[in-house]
């Protein structure tokens, strides 16, 4: 079970949004207990996209993960 403010890790890839599976989000509402509005930043903080998401499109986050970056050369609108 996700609650909102949790990190999760999306599983799959999403090219619209410039999103690769392993990016990390914020359940930043929780519809219900497998559908979710889920927030995607930079580290300095500019939304890259705001998605609903099922249970099945998301992980939860370890504390055990390593972390790892890659940078967006430009934003989705």
């Amino acid at each position: 079970m996700h609650n909102e403010l949790e990190l999760v890790v999306l599983k799959r890839d999403i090219p619209k949004e410039k999103l690769i599976a392993g990016d990390i989000g914020t359940i930043v509402h929780k519809y219900d207990e497998s559908h979710f509005e889920i927030e995607f930043v930079t580290a300095s903080g500019h939304t890259i996209a705001v998605l609903p998401l099922s249970d099945n499109e998301v992980r939860p986050f370890s504390q055990q993960e390593i972390l790892h970056t890659r940078e967006m050369s430009t934003f989705a609108a």
